[in-house]
């Protein structure tokens, strides 16, 4: 009687976010002038202007929602029991558009032996995650590659506050091929971040669909036991390389101008 007196239910969650720090109007505010200050003074083309992040990933990818019969008490959506497998994807690009190949940090000790697609780079860690060797990596083989990286043009990498990506070794990384940071203040990244803000979405979308056209071609490969086997590792990568390619440059574009990173300095751009 209370919820309804209060015009309160149960919902569905639509997003997780994070809450809003006090005074949050000011930090953006904040982190807009330190970006424009620093374009002014450095003359940072519009290329060289990035955003790297990392995307947690399952195995398996199944929907919350399927069709059923009405009145059904058990709804059943069908997996290869790998639903909380995780690997982590780490997408990149820059505010011209360009996509950088996706980095993909599978949870073990050892490389593994699978074929690696072109254009995708493997890593790993016991626990999946990002650390100060893995960044290492993705500065040499994806960000100093970049159009630009190899004449070390001066260059803005937007990134929040993962303690593997501010460490002093990887700040030292950054320094020797000419890169400023700009470091998002904690709790805003759905705020200030192009890749939360507009870009992860539509690239996990475009993974499930790969995930759905794997789980309905059938012919899948089982256990001894009659189990079905999870998605290899050259599968997965296949199915981030191609999703990533669907994401549309233009989506890129306009996320950096919706959290203020590359908007026109002569402020005609201010209202996107």
């Amino acid at each position: 009687r209370f919820m309804r007196r209060s015009g309160l239910a149960m919902r569905t969650k639509t997003r997780i976010a994070q809450k809003m720090p006090k005074e949050y109007e000011a930090k953006i505010l904040s982190f807009h002038n330190f970006v424009i200050k620093a374009r002014k003074k450095n003359s940072f083309e519009i290329g060289q202007i990035g955003n790297m992040d990392e995307v947690p990933l399952t195995f398996d990818v199944p929907s919350n929602r399927t069709v059923d019969l009405k009145g059904a008490k058990t709804i059943t959506v069908k997996t290869s029991g790998h639903e909380k497998t995780h690997y982590t994807v780490v997408l990149s690009c820059c505010a011209d558009g360009t996509k950088l190949p996706p980095m993909l940090i599978f949870k073990r000790k050892t490389f593994p032996k699978d074929a690696i697609p072109r254009g995708v780079v493997v890593h790993v860690h016991e626990k999946g995650w990002m650390n100060d060797n893995g960044m290492k990596i993705w500065i040499e083989k994806m960000w100093s590659k970049r159009s630009g990286g190899l004449l070390k043009k001066p260059a803005l990498l937007v990134l929040d506050q993962f303690r593997a990506r501010i460490s002093e070794p990887t700040k030292k990384c950054f320094k020797e091929v000419k890169t400023h940071l700009a470091v998002i203040p904690g709790g805003l990244t759905s705020q200030l971040q192009p890749l939360d803000v507009s870009i992860n979405k539509p690239f996990k979308v475009f993974m499930r669909e790969e995930w759905n056209k794997w789980m309905a071609a059938g012919n899948h490969d089982l256990t001894p036991t009659g189990r079905m086997k999870r998605p290899t590792i050259t599968q997965v990568c296949e199915w981030v390389k191609r999703s990533w390619d669907s994401v549309k440059e233009e989506i890129v574009v306009q996320s950096f101008k919706k959290c203020g990173i590359s908007n026109a300095l002569d402020g005609s751009e201010d209202c996107i």
